[in-house]
């Protein structure tokens, strides 16, 4: 029985062509439906993109180009359907995908988490396949990707996400199968089928791909070394570039001390190892000049790109995990805490211009001096539409800013969206683009940041800016709110507790 099956899907793009016909796809297979398909639009500036498809609910949100695991964080936090399907917006579902699906999921036991779709990489059957092809054609057999990976949402609560510190669309999938796997859950393959055509590409392009390695480096750093086999990662080639760049580096090096013997050895040294590696990846049959030629440049290229990548990845990764300390940024101490004001900080008064109308909530002050006392800056967010409707005036917003902060001590950052609901403001709440601008202001990861607030738009903007939100519901807070809230807190100086780890018996992990 599939009938009752939720689902939402999350897909992540760029703006590519091939994302309407995915859409289409979606919209006219049979089976059970999305609840909703949520795009988040991850490029910078662009123009909102027109996504409506008969028979789709398709919500788009921005990603604030910060990469495809906060593009798809932002999507799935969005999410409210039990399961959350992760797409590639150049992935094109076989007919029957929707019946599939629900399929899939309807028969899994409770103790999988996730479901990974089956891939294939289309190629022409009339001539030989092409070094690009071929690397792209490794899609059908990679384990875990996120090209077409259903995952519950509660064990995506559970986990966190995501994480962010992948800034490429490279091992985040991995990164998430681990810490899944780490919970004690389990994945499997369902049946369900996409096409993953080969995009056309620069003929350079496996040179800046070599970016890869510097990711390899954080999964050592956050999984050990044995991350490759646990993860079904297939090891690279990383050991031969790596003494392929050493004998390149050590022929420059005796040329210029003027030792000729020295440099002739290990140069022809260097020419064989790149020989051999441009062997490995031509293709008999397409040996046309043009390909030679490039195949040979790239493969010169390739082993220094891939080393630098490689040490300098190390570097980052020291720096972006520290041993001794949590690997997830969400588990530790934040450095800015941005709390909503009205209903939060201060009572709510409904399009407040009044600053002798502002009360504090019990508890505020106190809470707020305490994060102070302990080195966590404290800023304010603020939505204040009443100045669009043209009820209040964004002088009196100010006023009543000002005498927030002279009650309730003051503030790192204040940031303000006078906009309505239907201006389509990105920095208005449930969007993160006041969380991302005082994040930026105060000169703060946005992972190293919380939002506190008394509604669903409050959590959702810090969740989708990839900080921590904690809810503190009142009267007017919805169930599904509080339902849908990763942390939920009894007042604000609970709220606290939680944020600095002091009464993690109080946290609250909900499931969807």
């Amino acid at each position: 029985m599939t009938a009752g099956v939720r689902y939402d899907v999350v897909v992540p793009t760029l703006g590519r062509p091939s994302l309407g016909a995915l859409l289409d796809a979606l919209a006219v297979d049979d089976g059970p439906a999305p609840d909703r398909v949520v795009v988040v639009d991850d490029r910078a500036g662009s123009e909102e993109l027109r996504l409506q498809r008969d028979g789709l609910e398709v919500q788009v949100v921005r990603g604030g180009a910060r990469g495809p695991a906060a593009a798809r964080n932002a999507g799935w936090r969005r999410c409210t359907a039990p399961w959350v399907v992760f797409v590639d917006d150049d992935v094109l579902p076989r007919p029957g995908w929707r019946r599939a699906l629900a399929a899939d999921l309807a028969t899994v036991p409770a103790h999988v988490a996730g479901v990974q779709g089956r891939v294939h990489v289309p190629l022409d059957a009339d001539r030989p396949a092409s070094d690009q092809e071929r690397n792209v054609a490794r899609l059908a057999t990679a384990a875990w990707i996120t090209a077409d990976m259903a995952v519950r949402r509660d064990a995506l609560v559970g986990v966190g996400g995501f994480d962010e510190r992948f800034r490429r669309a490279y091992r985040e999938d991995t990164d998430l199968a681990l810490r899944l796997v780490d919970a004690d859950h389990e994945l499997t393959v369902g049946r369900r089928e996409v096409d993953h055509p080969v995009r056309p590409s620069r003929w350079w392009a496996s040179v800046p791909a070599q970016r890869g390695n510097s990711d390899d480096a954080l999964m050592a750093r956050l999984h050990g070394p044995d991350w490759r086999e646990r993860g079904r990662a297939p090891a690279g080639l990383l050991p031969r570039h790596l003494a392929t760049t050493a004998l390149g580096a050590t022929a420059l090096g005796a040329l210029g001390l003027r030792r000729h013997r020295v440099a002739g050895v290990t140069a022809a040294l260097w020419a064989v190892q790149v020989a051999r590696f441009w062997n490995l990846r031509r293709t008999p049959g397409r040996d046309t000049p043009r390909e030679v030629l490039q195949l040979a440049l790239t493969s010169a290229a390739i082993p220094p790109a891939a080393a630098w990548w490689a040490l300098s990845g190390r570097v980052r990764a020291r720096r972006l995990a520290p041993r001794g300390r949590a690997d997830r940024w969400s588990a530790a101490r934040p450095e800015l805490v941005l709390f909503d004001r009205d209903g939060t900080l201060v009572h709510d008064v409904a399009y407040n211009g009044d600053p002798d109308a502002v009360v504090p909530v019990p508890g505020a002050r106190a809470a707020l001096d305490r994060l102070r006392a302990e080195g966590v800056a404290v800023g304010l967010i603020t939505n204040q539409s009443g100045v669009a409707r043209g009820m209040i005036r964004s002088e009196q917003v100010r006023a009543v800013n000002d005498r927030v902060a002279s009650l309730l001590g003051p503030f790192v950052t204040v940031q303000v969206c006078e906009h309505g609901p239907d201006d389509g403001c990105e920095r208005r709440k449930p969007s993160p683009g006041m969380v991302l601008a005082a994040a930026r202001e105060v000169g703060v990861r946005p992972e190293r940041c919380a939002v506190v607030g008394d509604i669903g738009s409050d959590v959702e903007a810090g969740l989708a800016a990839g900080a921590r939100a904690v809810l503190v519901p009142t009267p007017v807070t919805r169930p599904e709110e509080v339902a849908a809230a990763p942390w939920v807190a009894g007042d604000i100086e609970e709220a606290v507790d939680v944020l600095l780890g002091s009464s993690t018996d109080r946290e609250r992990e909900v499931s969807a």
